[in-house]
């Protein structure tokens, strides 16, 4: 693809995966596990290709051998890894024991990853590709691997956001990557530049933004300046609040669950690819609600990403969103709240 032709670019970390067959703390000497490649950025590509988009990976890997396979599958899935540079470091990796109710463990090795080396002098690299492009994913885990890769994902989204297109932003809060207050921080730098911010409750609200109440935590992610937000709010239900108007969409209960490693990511980047490609917003929600319910049928972040006529025939059978009253106008936008001492870092995720 010509420079400049991009539906959406996904900026961030791919990961190689290794799934045990057993939890974690059961994992013997013979314990069976499977190589398969994920992390939020690849999951949401491969996503936003399935659903229609001209989409490209801007990420680093590394000059292993494992980076063969790994961009061989992101190609596979419809993602254009032209773009990708190249570290002298190790891929980050991370090892995952799910079962179908949802229980998930992950133990992560990122220190010095390639990942990790994402500076701005990338994104100059790529400026031309995020001035052309229609929207642009990235999230707080980029922006957590080190302070050349926060600077990335701010001046990346700056750019996309000063050319008149789309940011898609998910904070995606990792206690064991970041602490409290720079999550927060970077959050109050990317908000005012995203058109679409993507955040789970309790999880991320409760760190960021001080509540386990979806509406309120959306109204407090939209007084930082984020113009719309998706908040997945439990298995059943998704909040989106556009400001003058917010309603729960329904999630459709997936009858043969494996594993909902990946399904925010699935979510991210089909709602932003049909947003891209014209949809209306509570249109691309409602596709991306359906992806991310279908996508818990495969294992690992990548193992099913649904195409895009399963996604949308899903979609057509759910009930219409369910619209909750007006709301009082916002106060004037704030920081969030300082973390206190007990909120810093909790350890660096190896």
């Amino acid at each position: 693809m010509a420079a400049g032709s991009y539906d959406v670019l996904v900026l961030g970390e791919v990961l190689v995966e290794v799934h045990a067959d057993a939890p974690l703390r059961e994992a013997a000497d013979g314990t069976a596990a499977r190589i398969s490649y994920s992390g939020d950025a690849l999951n949401a590509a491969a996503a936003a290709a399935a659903a229609g988009a001209r989409t490209a990976l801007l990420a680093v890997v590394g000059e292993d051998e494992l980076s063969v396979p790994l961009l061989r599958r992101a190609a596979e899935l419809g993602v254009d890894v032209s773009h990708v540079h190249r570290a002298p470091h190790p891929n980050g990796a991370y090892l995952l024991s799910a079962d179908t109710d949802g229980e998930r463990e992950f133990v992560y090795w990122r220190t010095r990853s390639a990942g990790s080396t994402l500076s701005p002098a990338h994104v100059e690299a790529w400026r031309e590709l995020l001035t052309g492009a229609g929207a642009l994913i990235t999230g707080g885990i980029a922006g957590a691997l080190s302070p050349t890769s926060r600077e990335a994902v701010l001046e990346a989204a700056r750019t996309v956001h000063g050319a008149g297109g789309h940011v898609t932003y998910d904070p995606n809060f990792r206690p064991r990557l970041t602490g409290r207050a720079g999550a927060r921080s970077l959050l109050a730098a990317m908000a005012p530049l995203t058109g679409l911010l993507k955040t789970s409750c309790p999880a991320d609200a409760l760190a960021l933004v001080d509540t386990d109440d979806p509406l309120t935590a959306a109204a407090r992610y939209r007084a930082l300046g984020a113009r719309a937000v998706a908040v997945t709010a439990g298995a059943g239900r998704v909040l989106l609040d556009e400001g003058a108007r917010a309603a729960y969409h329904a999630v459709p209960v997936n009858p043969d669950p494996v594993d909902a490693t990946g399904a925010g990511d699935c979510f991210t980047g089909t709602a932003t690819a049909r947003l891209a490609l014209g949809d209306p917003l509570p249109e691309a929600v409602a596709h991306g609600v359906a992806a991310a319910s279908l996508s818990v049928s495969g294992r690992g972040g990548t193992g099913r990403v649904p195409s895009f006529a399963q996604t949308a025939a899903l979609a057509a059978t759910l009930a219409p969103p369910t619209p909750l009253p007006p709301r009082p106008p916002l106060p004037p936008a704030t920081s969030p709240p300082a973390s206190s001492p007990a909120a810093a870092r909790t350890g660096a995720d190896h």
